[in-house]
């Protein structure tokens, strides 16, 4: 019979298999004791590190959104201008994104599964996480590289709901690799896709005013 390893010494075994089982079949879907069979620990080992089976996300997720963290923070050190460290977070997020990680995919979605208090704590993981992405764009406006108005919570908003779902579409066979999707990304939001004779001809009272009153302006 195979050993049974000991939780104190697996516990990234125990969130990777958590991990694999939450993405393939759902949360709600996944039992302990299936998680404590994949993770080769008995299940009483397993509840004695985790209470249930919300507390056991809430660690998977915090340990995805400091990897991430982390991956985008070594990106941009040593960097000092705004510009060029927002284009190298948005590569290393890309990066996280696409890598298969499965804990990253159970991030984005899973946290949906959970009410009350367990719910409460993923969204301020995710808050963490943005709330460094607020200050890369502050940073940039700040220095002047931003057009003047610019609602950088919808900006952020935006981008982040088109980036993310990348990890819908994404093949490694694809023809363009993490980095160039997100060079491209870049490109699109930061210069835009209209040529310059398009853009003159096309700019309007709309662009300049706060997102609400555009908003406001297109209802029927």
């Amino acid at each position: 019979m195979a050993k049974v390893a000991r939780l104190d010494d697996s516990q990234d075994r125990v969130l990777d298999a958590a991990a694999a089982l939450f993405r393939a079949r759902g949360f709600s879907a996944t039992t302990v004791r299936e998680i404590a069979a994949a993770a080769g620990i008995l299940p009483g080992s397993l509840h004695y590190r985790f209470a249930t089976k919300e507390s056991l996300l809430i660690a998977l997720m915090e340990r995805a959104v400091e990897h991430a963290t982390a991956a985008v923070r070594d990106a941009v050190a040593g960097c000092r201008d705004p510009l060029e460290r927002l284009r190298l977070g948005l590569r290393a997020h890309m990066r996280i994104l696409l890598s298969g990680d499965d804990a990253i995919y159970v991030l984005l979605y899973e946290w949906r599964s959970l009410t009350g208090g367990p719910r409460e704590a993923i969204v301020r993981l995710r808050d963490r996480y943005e709330a460094f992405w607020d200050g890369l764009l502050h940073h940039a406006a700040g220095a002047g590289c931003l057009r003047d108005g610019v609602d950088l919570g919808l900006l952020r908003l935006f981008s982040f709901g088109a980036i993310n779902w990348t990890a819908q579409w994404y093949s490694p066979e694809g023809r363009r690799t993490p980095d160039q999707i997100a060079d491209a990304f870049w490109t699109f939001t930061g210069l835009g896709v209209l040529n310059d004779d398009a853009r003159a001809a096309n700019m309007t009272e709309v662009l300049e005013l706060p997102a609400t009153e555009a908003l406001r302006k297109e209802e029927p």
